[in-house]
């Protein structure tokens, strides 16, 4: 399809800079299947969902990923968004032409690294000096790495440690928020287990290539990238029996639809899953796994509004962007939601 066709027009002051507070009070637009939108807010959930579905969320938690550095007297940025192993992480890297195999990177409190590979795509592999723990040297020396939407817009502070984290954070290693989660709260969860709604998690280490344009004319000669995720059986077996019994699995993001559209075959049953995926979903994919999804608003062109253009219809989701323009909701990271059920 030609990437075109996701485009829109998006005005500036729709970004939202800062996440709603508290949490539960962002805006939720619902598209069910041809029913009309509804505005409503993240509160909303328990009387929207039924008793026996189960919201499926994403454990990962977010590293200080992005590094300011010097290699010599040159300035080297680095936006960690890829581990290979326990001293290793891929990184891409601004003012690469300043830096060949074999530099090494002075970053602030004493952490450096050497640049070990340069990658086709201009990232490197960098090699984290020393003995301690990469994630320790990390929250010593690097930045939340904010989208480059907000980043650019103002300066990383003390408040995103904690708002660029969702209360299921618990495994170290993503550098971009599951975001679609930041929404919710213990309140909102004790409402939801009150109404009989289930909840399971599983882990999507989201990389930074989540944010990379697609710059090919046409979806078919996009190269998607690559995230680790992790879906254990007990929890394939629970979500299996939630479907049999007619409840409904629904994705809280798309990081947790990657994992669990990665680990279903093609009668729809959910196995355990451990590895990398590229699974890329454009319209005319047909799902497998899921039956709905919580995400918040996307970039026009971005491979995440081609996924939810696959789920709705492309015509679904260009009316719904719309309304949400109209009506002022706030779009991509810290801004509000959306539940798309394409059977109603």
């Amino acid at each position: 399809m030609k990437v075109d066709l996701f485009d829109f027009e998006l005005p500036p002051e729709r970004i939202a800079l800062r996440p709603a507070r508290p949490r539960d009070s962002a805006r939720m637009l619902v598209a069910a299947g041809d029913a009309p939108f509804a505005d409503l807010t993240m509160r909303d959930l328990p009387q929207v969902l039924r008793a026996g579905d189960v919201l499926v969320f994403n454990d990962t938690r977010v590293i200080p990923a992005q590094l300011e550095g010097l290699r010599g007297e040159a300035r080297i940025g680095a936006t960690l968004h890829k581990r290979i192993d326990l001293r290793r992480w891929q990184a891409f890297i601004r003012n690469a032409k300043r830096l060949k195999e074999g530099d090494r990177i002075a970053f602030p409190a004493d952490v450096s690294a050497i640049a070990e590979q340069r990658h086709a795509d201009g990232s490197f592999t960098l090699a984290f000096e020393g003995e301690e723990p990469v994630e320790v040297l990390l929250e010593r020396a690097g930045r939340m790495p904010l989208p480059p939407y907000i980043a650019g817009k103002r300066p990383t502070d003390e408040a995103d440690r904690s708002d660029y984290q969702t209360m299921f954070a618990e495994k170290d290693g993503a550098v971009a928020a599951p975001t679609a989660a930041l929404h919710f709260t213990p309140d909102l969860i004790a409402a939801l287990d009150a109404a009989g709604i289930g909840r399971e998690t599983l882990t999507l280490h989201v990389g930074a290539g989540t944010f990379l344009p697609v710059k090919a004319d046409d979806t078919d000669d996009h190269a998607m990238h690559s995230e680790w995720g992790r879906m254990d059986k007990a929890t394939a077996d629970r979500l299996n029996a939630a479907r049999a019994a007619g409840g409904r699995v629904i994705s809280v993001g798309t990081t947790s639809l990657r994992v669990l559209e990665s680990a279903a075959d093609e009668d729809g049953v959910i196995h355990p899953f451990e590895g990398d995926t590229a699974i890329f979903i454009t319209p005319g994919y047909r799902f497998r796994a899921i039956d709905g999804l919580m995400t918040n608003f996307h970039l026009p062109k971005s491979t995440l509004f081609m996924l939810v253009s696959a789920l709705m219809g492309l015509d679904c989701m260009r009316s719904a962007y719309a309304h949400a323009i109209a009506n002022e909701y706030r779009f991509y990271s810290y801004g509000d939601g959306s539940l798309l059920l394409p059977n109603g």
